[in-house]
């Protein structure tokens, strides 16, 4: 059984760093696509970033720039960090996963900024 388990939100001022971190199990972690979404209150999720097993990584254009996704096979984990976080930058993240056939989330891990 897949299991995703996010990590790492909090709350951050305007400017400032945090790193979200996505821990996987129950499935080949090495081969898989993992992609970070976020959704704020109200809104729809929107697709963040991903990263392929070959570590090729994508970004919606708001984070390109202050966002980085990368991923650690042997701990099976797959980062975001997240610099000048931004007062558009607060939602629920959560990471994702399509593994024999089926879509994979986690539950996600607030992140609020504000001053």
């Amino acid at each position: 059984q897949v299991q995703l388990v996010e990590s790492g939100g909090g709350w951050k001022q305007p400017g400032e760093s945090l790193r979200l971190s996505c821990a996987a199990r129950g499935m080949n972690f090495r081969y898989g696509v993992i992609n970070w979404y976020r959704q704020a209150p109200g809104k729809q999720r929107d697709w963040v970033a991903s990263v392929t097993s070959d570590h090729i990584t994508a970004y919606i254009d708001s984070v390109k720039g202050r966002f980085t996704i990368s991923r650690d096979n042997i701990r099976r984990t797959v980062y975001l960090q997240m610099n000048d976080l931004e007062p558009d930058d607060p939602a629920t993240y959560s990471c994702s996963t399509t593994y024999s056939g089926r879509d994979h989330w986690g539950k996600g891990t607030p992140v609020t900024v504000s001053s």
